[in-house]
């Protein structure tokens, strides 16, 4: 297996610090709003790379922090007259309602930065001890980025460079203007923390340091996160954890592609942004999720209207095959196939996570699967269960497809009689060759997002809700 090391910028194989054992570790969310594509974008890049490891047969612990101390937040609850508390709870909720209905499986931990404030004052108190981290007289801690030899490595970057294009505000309490937060003093009334420096609040890079080592040890296999991490929060965690142990941070970083909107950057500004339940109001989350597997990982993605519905083509293609054959004896049909498009899937996968790639597999295997399904081919059945074993993988095609090809019943602007009627009564217009009411009812239907399929068996129909 070979995976793209944002460290030495090349693709290396993969061995697990301990054999048939992966620790992986992701930056997570600052709940302080509603999750974003962004967000959905690391959230379902990196649920595939836990599915792919874990089918792969690795004992996966995978982490996904949660910060749930930042300015944001403190800023948020207070414009809210809320606590902050009430506000991270009910955006962690929110946050698994919305991963849930995109298929995203849970992380093994999901450790807070309230519940390891003890473990990061010990590792600040740790650096200050070996020098590389000194509390100044207003009750703030910085780290001396000057002090760790190896600070840049992540992002290929000489210090003096970012001194010279630093733009950090002028801090009379900083030995030097790169010297970074490890602990903010508390202004007056604002909620805080005790600390042998004072009443206060973590800062964000240090929140990481600890609870990934807490978790997962001084050293472990993967870390990774959305591109805007390498810098500075990804190489701030570095000369924070090294410096503090001794020993490498992470043997393996991996950072997701960007999300853009329509070519663009993704930016409130612009009028562009979306949050994962405003664009799941308007799309079946399957078919945002097919969007988001069906590129590289590294890749950036571009959602638009066009996107989304090459995407729904696709998985309407893979559940049209899958449609009309009896997949509830899985067991039984396993290996009855030969193993060409699993062995492809699985070279495709081991290739840094090659989903795009992979899904050509799965387009391969709906072809065979339709021609097996019109020659009657005893192999029909167990093409089906394979190409719902590797969709499974990616977290794709586990519905069934009536489900999905129709819309859920709750969704849909009539009733499946009503529709069936409809279908009849354009059936008769077509007959009797007044193919004016005909077009007329095929329109009207469409105008609800129902969209007729004539074919030599007969008119079939899904659902597609309208956009918005």
């Amino acid at each position: 297996m070979q995976i793209y090391n944002t460290l030495t910028r090349r693709k290396e194989t993969f061995t697990p610090i301990e054999p048939g054992k992966v620790r992986m570790y992701v930056c997570g969310m600052t709940v302080y709003d509603y999750c974003h594509l962004g967000h959905a974008r690391v959230m379902v890049a990196f649920d595939v790379i836990t599915r792919y490891l874990r089918a792969r047969g690795y004992d996966v612990t995978y982490v996904r922090n949660i910060t749930d101390i930042d300015d944001k937040i403190l800023k948020r609850a207070e414009e809210n007259g809320e606590t902050i508390e009430a506000l991270t709870d009910r955006m962690i909720d929110a946050m698994h309602e919305d991963e849930g209905r995109l298929g995203v499986l849970r992380p093994d931990a999901e450790p807070r930065a309230t519940q390891h404030l003890d473990d990061i004052v010990r590792m600040i108190e740790t650096l200050i001890s070996k020098g590389y981290a000194y509390a100044a007289d207003n009750g703030d801690v910085y780290y001396r980025v000057r002090k760790f030899e190896g600070y840049g490595k992540l992002n290929n970057r000489d210090l003096d460079e970012m001194r010279s294009g630093a733009r950090v505000d002028v801090d009379e309490h900083k030995e030097d203007p790169l010297d970074f937060v490890l602990w903010k003093a508390a202004k007056p009334g604002e909620v805080n923390w005790r600390s042998p420096w004072g009443d206060g609040r973590p800062g964000w890079h240090i929140e990481c340091s600890a609870m990934s080592t807490c978790c997962l040890g001084e050293t472990f296999d993967i870390h990774g996160g959305g591109p805007d991490l390498t810098f500075p929060h990804h190489e701030n965690e570095i000369a924070q954890s090294e410096a503090a142990t001794g020993k490498p941070y992470v043997n393996t970083w991996m950072h997701a592609g960007a999300v853009r909107v329509n070519q663009e950057k993704m930016s409130k500004s612009l009028g562009n942004f979306f949050t994962i339940r405003e664009v799941l109001e308007h799309h079946d989350a399957e078919v945002v999720r097919y969007l988001l597997v069906s590129s590289h990982y590294r890749s950036p993605i571009n959602y638009a209207p066009e996107s989304l519905a090459d995407a729904r083509k696709s998985l309407e293609r893979f559940y049209n095959a899958l449609d009309g054959l009896a997949l509830d004896d899985v067991e039984e049909q396993q290996g009855r196939v030969d193993d060409r498009f699993d062995t492809r899937f699985t070279e495709a996968m081991d290739d840094d996570f090659n989903t795009a790639e992979a899904v050509s597999v799965l387009f391969d295997l709906a072809r065979e699967l339709n021609r097996a399904k019109k020659e009657a081919s005893d192999e029909a059945l167990a093409l089906a269960v394979e190409l719902k074993r590797l969709g499974g993988v990616l977290g794709l095609l586990q519905q069934s497809p009536e489900a999905f090809l129709k819309g859920a019943s709750g969704e849909l602007p009539m009733t499946e009689a009503e529709i069936e009627a409809k279908i009849a009564e354009r059936a008769e217009a077509k007959k009797a060759r007044d193919f004016a009411t005909a077009d007329g009812i095929r329109d009207e239907l469409a105008a609800l997002g129902i969209l007729l399929k004539d074919s030599r068996e007969g008119t079939g129909w899904v659902f597609e809700a309208p956009r918005g």
